[in-house]
């Protein structure tokens, strides 16, 4: 598409014939220009921000992999602030490019304070005046830095909250039997700085971020050992047991708040979903069927909850939503195989696996994205913002975790050195 326009542009003029400042010895000279302005909504310009060599790349590359399509080739000059746009704006405009970033670090006090902005160029408003934000000068403080305002941009041009600075948990693998080694591990959501969390001899299963990412919740089974469920802060610590109960105790679930947690466990016959605090404690039991229920998932608005159960025959394993309030259960999927539900953050969807292939359907079961098999059975987990999931498959033997948009942006994967499992996106921390 494109907008037939007629702009009145006023340049300064100087003897020399180079643009200058206002002052007494310049005329105003007004030049007609009739042009079309190619119209893509999604544009972005990008200056690289004055003074800094650390924050551009990664904010460039945050941008790049959502449905923006940013740019910072052959731009026609390499403005700081929208002050230093004043009488070039038009040949911004002619660019049709209708967003444009650009901003510039300087030191305060031992800080890096980043100033930017994001300027509508067809009316030339900087969208909610110039932002600010601090960092430390150490490399991690610096790449969450240049996260937050990759969230911040985005947000500013798509009114949606960006979840560049929610990072990813995972478990990553390697020996098999009684050699085998898990590692939970955790990285930014651009697949870079990796660090373990902790490491056992045995497995880690279905790791869970508390709401404030300060916490996970992950299972661990030991040679000849029930699997027991953790939590631990990321930042560092001793891990604490809350189900030292004589069963497999599966797939932690924080509570929206994080005071609770979900969880399957056996100790009591068959599996149940129990409800306990996140501290630990004498937990509820909240199912009572026949069958096996696993795999409990909390919505967002902690009114209710959805689990796996085999009610319907062996191998035939259904989605099924619990409500708090009237305790109602009622099915969820529409039929075949569907287990590993997960809510998107608005509750308008829920990531699972249908039969071998990662899936998504909406919050009444209808399917409304099929993303494959991944080899290993196992369902994707949304980005904070939903528009993004992360999943783990097999490629040529290694494990793979793939980071995929749901709306058009980049996908991209990042390789481990054993097999990948069960990744969970935390929201952006508080």
């Amino acid at each position: 598409m494109r907008t037939h326009k007629k702009l009145l542009i006023t340049l300064l003029a100087s003897a020399s014939g180079f643009l200058v400042a206002p002052n007494l010895f310049a005329a105003p000279v007004v030049l007609e220009l009739d042009y079309e302005i190619p119209v893509q909504q999604t544009q972005v310009a990008f200056v690289p921000f004055a003074g800094d060599s650390v924050l551009s790349p990664i904010i460039f590359n945050d941008l790049s992999r959502t449905e923006l399509s940013v740019t910072n080739k052959n731009l026609p000059q390499q403005p700081r602030s929208s002050s230093e746009l004043a009488g070039t704006l038009p040949v911004w405009q002619q660019l049709g490019i209708p967003y444009l970033v650009v901003g510039s670090t300087r030191t305060d006090r031992g800080k890096i304070i980043t100033d930017y902005e994001v300027i509508d160029v067809k009316t030339g408003r900087v969208i909610e005046g110039k932002q600010s934000l601090s960092a430390n000068k150490d490399a991690s403080s610096m790449r969450y830095a240049g996260h937050v305002i990759a969230d911040k941009v985005y947000e500013l041009i798509t009114g949606i909250p960006g979840d560049f600075s929610g990072r990813i948990a995972y478990i990553e693998e390697s020996g098999r039997g009684k050699d085998k080694v898990s590692r939970l591990k955790v990285m930014d959501a651009d697949g870079e700085n990796a660090t373990t969390i902790t490491e056992v001899k045995g497995s880690i299963f279905s790791p869970s971020w508390s709401p404030d990412a300060s916490r996970i919740a992950y299972a661990v089974q030991r040679d000849k050992s029930y699997p027991l469920i953790y939590v631990q802060n990321v930042s560092g610590g001793a891990a604490t047991v809350i189900t030292p109960f004589k069963g497999s105790n599966l797939s932690p679930s924080f509570s929206p708040d994080g005071s609770k947690i979900l969880f399957s466990s056996s100790f009591e016959g068959s599996s149940h979903i129990y409800e306990t605090s996140a501290s630990g404690g004498t937990p509820r039991r909240l199912t009572s069927w026949p069958s096996s229920e696993v795999q409990p998932s909390y919505a967002p608005d902690g009114k209710s909850f959805v689990f796996v159960s085999d009610k319907a025959g062996f191998n035939k394993p259904q989605i099924y939503r619990y409500e708090f309030g009237s305790r109602r259960i009622t099915k969820v999927s529409g039929g075949g195989y569907a287990t590993s539900p997960q809510f998107s953050s608005d509750g308008k969807q829920i990531a699972f696996l249908s039969g071998r292939s990662a899936a998504i359907m909406n919050s009444s079961g209808g399917v409304t994205a099929n993303l494959g098999s991944t080899g290993i059975d196992e369902a994707p987990s949304f980005s904070p913002n939903g528009k993004r999931v992360v999943y783990a498959s097999t490629q040529g033997g290694k494990g793979v975790l793939t980071i995929k948009s749901l709306n058009g942006g980049q996908s991209f994967g990042k390789s481990g050195q054993g097999i990948i499992r069960s990744p969970v996106w935390s929201a952006s921390p508080k």
